[in-house]
């Protein structure tokens, strides 16, 4: 599975953005997803993850912003990013795995990363 990240880019602190991820393989429905962040200086950190069957899971600092969906039949995933803060920026990275690896920060495959700056 190769992932492609996209939608990154400069917001002001309080507005949207939708990330996406695009996924080859025939073999996409069948992995978990998930987004992770980087910001400068600091260790990645998980961001939320998606089941095959669309279950969802989110870290605290983005619960009630931020909502990962999956859309199989395109093989992506989304990350609307709503709310945001100056300290959301980081660049955002996908990844396919199973559930409980992407929570704790593991993955099968990762994609290249995609920035997102929030201005104050």
């Amino acid at each position: 599975v190769q992932l492609q990240a996209s939608g990154g880019g400069l917001v002001q602190a309080g507005g949207s953005l939708r990330i996406s991820c695009a996924a080859s393989g025939r073999t996409f429905s069948s992995y978990a997803m998930g987004w992770f962040r980087q910001a400068p200086g600091k260790e990645r950190e998980f961001v939320a993850s998606i089941s095959w069957s669309a279950h969802t899971h989110y870290a605290d600092s983005v619960k009630g912003r931020f909502t990962i969906s999956r859309d199989n039949a395109k093989n992506t995933v989304y990350l609307q990013m709503n709310s945001l803060k100056p300290e959301d920026t980081a660049v955002y990275y996908c990844a396919a795995g199973t559930l409980w690896d992407l929570r704790v920060g593991r993955a099968d495959y990762w994609g290249q990363g995609t920035l997102v700056t929030v201005s104050s």
